[in-house]
């Protein structure tokens, strides 16, 4: 069984924490889709999908003949993500309402998480950080990733067929489009010209982009205000291209999340030394990629 942080907020019977787990969901479009295992320990054991066996028709009085499918081994190691929440006690005396303070700080730190959380899903590399996870970049390879071509090696502008391309890359069709601003508004340009874009405002004036009815959403900046799907990447020559990702999700089977005990929030109450009031936010999480197909990239794209 997996959850999203959505759907596992309505289960939180702490108030502290479901205020937590909700608004993770409200600064990453990658939080409110992605599903999340409940995995014993600090690691997970799963089988990856190589080979399907062979298939044949037979003639009466025949047999079969014998084939298996190949798997690999795979494991997935949980991480340690968090952090703390500090309020000095001298606040509750010149500031008032110690509780509406720690609130504030604990909503910016939650922010800064979610933020954080959605640059390593696509740009984590544990041999940069080995207190990470390794995103969807890096986990990527062969077929999965495409690249935008002018003909001379140098990536190019967006265009559908390049988009086609990267949902035809993912196995039964992605779930979800993960762009930047920029090449979200070059979509909807293109779109609305062939009437494969829809774009719809919901009833709290929230905008929804859809392409050929796949949700399309916006990946801006992480927490220290740097664009993670930006113009950053170097194909041939051109040095101010970007990726533009497809996902599909699933618990054993697509893209999922991995954690051990959900998102752990706790009060600590009032600590001596330094004299302040203490919330600890800590969760043990991972990803994994039940499917090698599950998820796809495209690069080199520029304006």
């Amino acid at each position: 069984m997996a959850l999203t942080l959505a759907e596992a907020a309505k289960l939180e019977t702490d108030y502290l924490r479901r205020g937590v787990i909700e608004t993770f969901g409200e600064y990453s479009p990658v939080l409110q889709d992605l599903p999340f295992m409940d995995v014993q320990g600090n690691s997970y054991r799963y089988n990856l999908e190589g080979t399907l066996p062979d298939v044949e028709f037979r003639a009466v009085n025949s047999s079969y003949t014998e084939s298996t499918g190949t798997v690999t081994d795979a494991s997935e190691s949980l991480v340690i993500f968090g952090g703390v929440v500090d309020v000095d006690r001298y606040l509750q005396q010149v500031r008032g309402s110690i509780n509406d303070l720690r609130a504030l700080q604990t909503r910016l730190k939650v922010k800064s998480l979610a933020l954080a959380f959605t640059r390593e899903f696509f740009e984590g590399d544990s041999s940069v950080d080995p207190n990470s996870f390794d995103g969807l970049q890096k986990r990527l390879t062969g077929d999965q990733v495409s690249t935008a071509d002018d003909g001379g090696g140098n990536g190019d502008v967006l265009s559908l067929a390049y988009i086609d391309q990267l949902i035809d890359s993912v196995w039964g069709g992605p779930d979800v489009i993960y762009l930047s601003k920029a090449n979200r508004r070059k979509l909807v340009q293109l779109g609305r010209e062939t009437e494969l874009i829809v774009v719809e405002m919901d009833d709290g004036g929230k905008v929804h982009t859809y392409y050929d009815g796949i949700p399309v959403k916006v990946v801006d900046k992480d927490n220290n205000d740097e664009d993670i799907l930006g113009f950053d990447e170097t194909v041939g020559t051109e040095t101010e291209c970007s990726s533009i990702y497809a996902a599909r999700f699933g618990a054993d089977e697509f893209v999922c999340g991995l954690s051990n005990g959900g998102i752990q929030v706790e009060d600590m109450g009032l600590i001596a030394n330094p004299p302040v009031y203490r919330t600890l936010i800590e969760w043990y999480v991972g990803l994994a990629l039940f499917n090698p197909k599950s998820a796809a990239r495209l690069r080199g794209i520029h304006q």
